[in-house]
């Protein structure tokens, strides 16, 4: 048994798989996937960080990554 991904793009393409469904010739796994979102574009303003937020946040980081450095 092989898994393939199948782009329908019309109506009737789609019957012509149920039908072989209803054969138990093929099986659908899912039936509707959404595009997936990117990463940033989902969690984008999630922090909601005022401007003295964002920037004290913005030295923690160097700072960290300073001493990181030091560190190696």
């Amino acid at each position: 048994m092989e898994t393939v991904l199948l782009q329908i793009n019309n109506d009737r393409a789609y019957k012509l798989i149920e039908d072989l469904e209803a054969l138990h010739i093929v099986k659908i796994l899912k039936k509707s996937s959404a595009p997936k979102e990117k990463l940033s574009a989902r969690f984008a303003g999630a922090l909601n960080l005022s401007d003295e937020e964002y920037h004290n946040f913005q030295k923690s980081l160097i700072q960290g990554r300073d001493e990181w450095e030091k560190d190696i």
